[in-house]
């Protein structure tokens, strides 16, 4: 669905599953981030109200995902740490283009996607190669809601500019995604 050009070793489950809460205190400042990244765009947006509905309906469903992670934890008896630096998000930022407000919109926009194109990716290896089937439940209905705001973000893009030029950039995009990936997956991160 996708396109992503690397898959993630199943093995990075393992890496993950060994430090739960690491993992759990990592993705909880994921969602974060993610909704903080939402309200970002919805300031760059305002004379699209459509668009800004749905981007409130992510940042909204972004925090509650927090909520939800941040629960985990404490039943867990374990502890919400401060919040990570995400090496993976960063790289894929210096990809952004800084031209035109039309080029840095859809740019962003597909910097979401691919965020949330890689998440989910990471959330369905979880489900089908982890042993805590609380949580492969919880990895289960996240991939679900990941793939639904990779799809509207990606759609946002192609309405805001030109479809196919979109579509070029995408791949652009999948091609610098899988060069900085292959750098990753030995850390209990969502993206490390």
């Amino acid at each position: 669905m996708f396109k992503l050009k690397l898959p993630t070793d199943p093995r990075w489950a393992n890496i993950a599953e060994s430090n739960l809460p690491e993992i759990l205190t990592d993705h909880a400042w994921c969602e974060q981030k993610a909704a903080t990244n939402s309200i970002t765009l919805i300031t760059m947006l305002p004379e699209y109200p459509d668009i800004v509905s749905e981007l409130l309906a992510i940042a909204q469903e972004e925090l509650d995902h927090f909520q939800q992670v941040h629960e985990i934890i404490k039943k867990r008896g374990y502890q919400l740490g401060r919040a990570r630096k995400d090496d993976y998000v960063n790289d894929l930022a210096k990809f952004i283009i800084q031209g035109s407000r039309e080029d840095l919109i859809i740019d962003k926009m597909l910097f979401a996607a691919m965020i949330e194109a890689r998440s989910c990716e990471r959330f369905r290896v979880l489900t089908e190669n982890i042993k805590d089937e609380e949580l492969k439940v919880f990895y289960r209905e996240l991939m679900i809601s990941e793939a639904n705001h990779y799809t509207t973000f990606i759609g946002f893009a192609r309405q805001l500019g030109d479809p196919e030029k979109v579509n070029e950039r995408w791949e652009e995009w999948l091609e610098y995604e899988a060069k900085i990936i292959a750098g990753y997956g030995t850390r209990e991160t969502i993206h490390g």
